[in-house]
C-alpha cells in the first residue's frame, strides 16, 4: 500500500500591472497587480522513501537522483526548485516527487513560481508544517529569487498560494493582498468575452525583466510603470463593477504602456495577433508574463468571442479553453490500496 501526498496550485493571468511588482520599482515607488487564477495547474506527487535518497522526475526536464547528507544540494539549473525547497526543509528523510505542468515552460503564465509553491505545500504537508498564506508566499519568493536567483517580480508566488482576482499591492517589505469580491454573474460574463491564446512561441523572462530593470534605472520607463500601476486599480474596480466594455478599454490602455517597459515585450508576431484581435471584436488585451511570447489574453465585444478566437487560430495562434479558477493552492493524502 503506497501512500502518497499531491499538491496543485493554480497559474495565473496577471490582468494589469505587471512588471510593477519588480524590484527595485516594486521596493521604491511600490506596485500593484491585478490578477485572477485559472484552472491550468501546476502539480506535486509525493511518495516518502525508507533511505535518504531525493528523487525528482518532470516530464518537460527529465530526472534527478541525489543522497540528502545535511549538505545545501547545489544550484546549477537542474531541478533547483525542489533542490531550493529541500534545503529550507533540512529534509534527511528521501523522498520521490512528480513534478509536471498543465502548460509549457515559458508559457508567461507564473509556472516556475507556481511549481514552487506547489512543492511547498507537499513537503508541508508531509512534515506536518503549519503555514499561513502569506508565509507560504513569501518563502516561495525568496526560494526562488534570492536562493536559486531566478529573475521576476512577487505577483505569482501569491496568486498561486492564495487563488481567485485579487488586487496585490507590494511595498519595499510587505505585500497586502486584497481578494477582490466579484458578483458571480460578472465572472460568468467576464468568461464569455475572454479569450487566451499560446502565440507558439515561449519566452525567456529574464533578459525581458533586466531589460526592463535597466530602463528603469535609467529613468526610461518609469511613467508607463506609474500608469500600469494606477491602470490595475481601475481595471480592478471597473470589472468589480461589472462595466466590461470600459475594463477591456482601459486594457488596451495598459498594453500600450507596458509595451513600453521594454524593446523585447513585443515583436511582429504579437502585434500582429493583437490587431487581428481588435478588428474583430477584442476591446483589450495584453501579453501574459514579462512578454516576448507565450499567452495572450483578450475581453471582447459581448457578441465577438468565437470570431475573435476563430480568427487568431486561422493566423497561428492555438486557442486555450480556460475556466476562472477561485481557489488557490491545495494539497491531500491519497493510499493506493
Amino acid at each position: 500500500m503506497t501512500e502518497y501526498i499531491r499538491a496543485r496550485a493554480p497559474l495565473r493571468i496577471g490582468i494589469a500591472g505587471g512588471g510593477t511588482d519588480v524590484d527595485p520599482y516594486a521596493s521604491t515607488n511600490g506596485g500593484c497587480v491585478f490578477n485572477t487564477t485559472i484552472n491550468k495547474y501546476a502539480y506535486c506527487t509525493l511518495v516518502p522513501r525508507e533511505d535518504d535518497i531525493m528523487k525528482v522526475k518532470s516530464r518537460y526536464f527529465g530526472r534527478y537522483k541525489t543522497r540528502l547528507n545535511h549538505v545545501p544540494l547545489k544550484f546549477d539549473g537542474n531541478m533547483d526548485l525542489a533542490k531550493a525547497v529541500a534545503n529550507h526543509f533540512e529534509l534527511d528523510q528521501g523522498f520521490t516527487i512528480d513534478i509536471h505542468s498543465d502548460v509549457p515552460s515559458g508559457s508567461g503564465l507564473g509556472g516556475s513560481s507556481t511549481m514552487i509553491v506547489a512543492i511547498i505545500a507537499a513537503v508541508a504537508e508531509w512534515k506536518g508544517v503549519k503555514m499561513t498564506n502569506h508565509e507560504m508566499a513569501d518563502l516561495a519568493y525568496r526560494l526562488e529569487r534570492e536562493d536559486i536567483g531566478l529573475k521576476g517580480g512577487k505577483q505569482d508566488q501569491y496568486a498561486a498560494v492564495f487563488g481567485g482576482f485579487n488586487l496585490i499591492d507590494f511595498g519595499k517589505d510587505e505585500v497586502n493582498v486584497n481578494p477582490v469580491e466579484i458578483d458571480e454573474r460578472i465572472i460568468d460574463e467576464l468568461q464569455c468575452r475572454s479569450v487566451m491564446c499560446f502565440t507558439g512561441m515561449s519566452r525567456e523572462s529574464a533578459k525581458i525583466i533586466d531589460s526592463q530593470v535597466k530602463a528603469f534605472k535609467n529613468n526610461q520607463n518609469t511613467d508607463a510603470l506609474d500608469q500600469s500601476k494606477r491602470l490595475a486599480k481601475d481595471i480592478c474596480e471597473s470589472i468589480r463593477k461589472g462595466k466590461l466594455d470600459e475594463a477591456g478599454t482601459l486594457l488596451d490602455e495598459s498594453w500600450q504602456y507596458k509595451k513600453q517597459f521594454s524593446n523585447n515585450v513585443t515583436n511582429r508576431n504579437i502585434n500582429s495577433l493583437y490587431n487581428i484581435a481588435k478588428s474583430q471584436g477584442a476591446i483589450g488585451g495584453k501579453v501574459s508574463g514579462a512578454g516576448g511570447g507565450g499567452f495572450m489574453y483578450f475581453i471582447c465585444e459581448y457578441d465577438k468571442k468565437a470570431i475573435v478566437a476563430q480568427e487568431l487560430k486561422k493566423h497561428g495562434a492555438e486557442i486555450t479553453d480556460f475556466m476562472f479558477e477561485p481557489n488557490g493552492v491545495k494539497t491531500w493524502r491519497f493510499k493506493n490500496e
